[in-house]
């Protein structure tokens, strides 16, 4: 059961980390991380010389992805079919963790989600919630006590 959730309390948490950059910077670093995120197998992969097809696909998405959230979104999603492809091959992303190809299956469309959703600042929605909570930023309603 710790293996699928641990992996998308680490996707929540990469957003949340992510919610911190304030635009357009947040959308312009998500998209340079995703563009990495496509040589992530490059150094062990163990699928010859396809391993090269994700880094340039990934170039291009991580490009349009500098001007769209949508590209960003799309281009978790292409990592995690290569996660899928990697965790049912045996060859894992990281070499000394057998099943974090499957943990990064799981985390890598919580972070598409929130790329879909536009990138919004998750910090910013938990402060706005909380001072709702608290009462804070409400209007005070008038007392009926001065009646004409």
């Amino acid at each position: 059961m710790l293996s699928f959730i641990l992996p998308i309390v680490i996707g929540l948490v990469a957003v949340c980390c992510m919610s911190l950059v304030p635009e357009p910077h947040r959308r312009h670093l998500n998209a340079v991380v995703v563009g990495g995120a496509g040589a992530a197998y490059l150094s062990g992969g163990g699928l010859g010389y396809w391993e090269l097809v994700l880094p340039v696909v990934m170039s291009y998405v991580a490009y349009r992805g500098l001007e769209s959230w949508t590209f960003i979104g799309i281009g978790w999603l292409l990592h995690t079919a290569w996660d899928v492809v990697h965790h049912l091959k045996g060859s894992p992303i990281l070499p000394f963790a057998e099943h974090s190809s499957f943990g990064c299956a799981i985390c890598d469309p919580v972070i598409a989600l929130w790329c879909f959703a536009g990138g919004p600042s998750i910090t910013g929605w938990i402060r706005a919630r909380l001072s709702r909570r608290s009462g804070a930023g409400e209007p005070v309603q008038e007392a009926d006590s001065v009646r004409s």
